[in-house]
């Protein structure tokens, strides 16, 4: 191949940019390969064509160009950790951990790239190395009060910890901004539980919810209109699956959040044939992407075959990108997917659904003692608001139980952690997969987990957190009185 000249390397660039805007990767990617054959040697072309492959859903690709980006710019701290946060998305664990060393190599005195090794770790099951690392941080970096809370994620303090006496020092300081405060609040509100001064817990919980609260308010009715256009747009759409099976077959995981859904998913991720996807999120941004968001989702029963055909599609390529070609089912755990099961049910012959039902009281309280980025679970930060998301959340599912009878199977969390092996063996056969022993001993899996849940899941099947809401009842009376008259079950 000649050599490109200054005149014809702008020109490509030039159409690299504008194909990048509009979302043309086939185009980006032959330009961007063009010019990477004349300068070899620029990690940035690497790096943009590994962005390229993973926008059109070339996981190798990806990981190739990534891998090559990094050999080239091993010492570029901002590649480098943009290159572990790719890895470790798409389950590359052993590459992600290497970038993430390469990032701190390139500056010791850089907080991120440290504490996100630490907290990759944590999720992979890695406690000792994790908790070591965490701990180290934490001596240097005092006042970074997120530090506290990811940390006590997995770790239980014994009373005399020196790691309590810190967090309440750094609790009375004026230095302390809102939003460390927050963090700091719900990794008290933690150890006090822990350490059985039940008596503080709600204090520090109150305080890190209402100034949530204040940072991202929940609008109700805005979430309301934007639920019933949903399932509006799906009124008349045929209940028979349709076109051929796709290369993978998704059992899609859902419930509220804290409700169970972590265990259920890897009790069936224990299985062969099955790999965990976690909340991918890809089925919700798809629909909203191709048929309209929210209230302006269009009726679904006029869209035309192909356009349904092509949403199925796009959503296998990028499930398989993500989670790489390993086995013939994957679950799917996204908390929204109970918005669209008729559009699921429709166009992914073979998908199975799976509800996790627990007693709202417990799901209540668990949410309010947990922290969710900002924003993203705006109704998490009051009582009587999870109350109205708790409904929301069951009428949906008998909306979908009416209009697609024998479709959705319902576990409760209690029944499962009663009766561990009957309701297993229920759930697998309901996920269309033949039993494995292995299903009840999904603790000794490895693989990152993505969720609060990462320490829970790493355990056998106990019942300690049944019934956990009799402690804070009084507490938890804005909840109770919210949710009024009706059944908890």
């Amino acid at each position: 191949m000649l050599p490109l000249s200054d005149q014809q390397k702008s020109t490509l660039a030039h159409q690299v940019r504008t194909s990048l805007a509009r979302g043309d990767w086939t185009t980006a990617r032959s330009g961007l390969e063009q010019l990477f054959r004349s300068e070899p040697k620029r990690a940035d072309l690497a790096f943009q064509l590994s962005r390229v492959a993973f926008e059109a859903g070339d996981r190798a690709a990806c990981l190739s160009w990534m891998d090559k980006a990094v050999a080239l710019a091993p010492a570029n701290g901002k590649l480098t950790l943009a290159a572990a946060e790719r890895f470790r998305q798409l389950g590359a664990d052993e590459a992600a951990l290497r970038a993430y060393d390469l990032a701190i190599a390139s500056d010791r005195k850089a907080l991120k790239p440290r504490a996100d090794k630490a907290h990759y770790l944590q999720l992979l099951g890695r406690f000792e190395e994790s908790d070591s690392q965490f701990r180290k941080l934490i001596s240097q970096h005092p006042e970074e009060a997120e530090l506290y809370r990811i940390f006590l994620a997995t770790k239980k303090p014994g009373p005399g910890d020196p790691l309590l006496s810190a967090m309440e020092r750094l609790w009375d300081s004026s230095r302390l901004t809102d939003p460390r405060r927050v963090h700091l609040a719900y990794a008290l509100a933690k150890a006090m539980e822990e350490t059985a001064r039940t008596d503080r817990v709600f204090a520090f919980l109150r305080r890190a919810n209402e100034l949530q609260r204040r940072a991202a308010p929940f609008d109700s009715a805005a979430q309301e209109r934007e639920f019933a256009g949903v399932l509006a747009a799906q009124d008349g759409l045929p209940t028979e699956p349709f076109g051929a099976p796709l290369a993978i077959r998704p059992v899609f995981v859902t419930g509220m959040p804290r409700s169970g859904t972590t265990l259920v998913e890897r009790i069936l991720a224990a299985h062969g044939d099955v790999t965990a996807g976690g909340e991918i999120g890809h089925a919700m941004r798809l629909a909203y992407q191709m048929f309209g968001v929210g209230e302006a989702m269009r009726p679904l029963a006029a869209e035309p075959e192909a356009r349904l055909r092509r949403f199925a599609e796009r959503y296998a390529t990028l499930v398989t990108r993500d989670l790489g070609p390993k086995t013939p089912v994957i679950t799917d755990k996204s908390i929204l997917c109970h918005l669209i099961f008729g559009l699921l049910n429709r166009t992914l012959p073979g998908a199975r659904i799976i509800v996790v039902l627990r007693d709202p009281r417990d799901i209540a309280l668990s949410i309010y003692k947990n922290h969710f980025t900002t924003g993203s679970h705006r109704y998490a930060n009051d009582l009587a608001d999870i109350a109205v998301a708790i409904k929301r959340f069951r009428r949906n599912v008998a909306h979908w139980k009416s209009r697609l009878p024998g479709v959705i199977h319902e576990i409760r969390y209690e029944d499962l952690v009663t009766e561990p092996e009957a309701q297993s063996r229920a759930l697998v056969a309901a996920a269309g997969l033949g039993w494995q022993d292995a299903c009840l001993d999904f603790h000794s899996a490895g693989g990152a987990v993505k969720t609060l849940s990462v320490s829970q899941v790493r355990q056998p099947i106990y019942r300690g957190s049944a019934e956990a809401w009799r402690k804070y009842e009084t507490e938890l009376e804005p909840f109770i009185a919210a949710w009024g008259t009706d059944s908890w079950d």
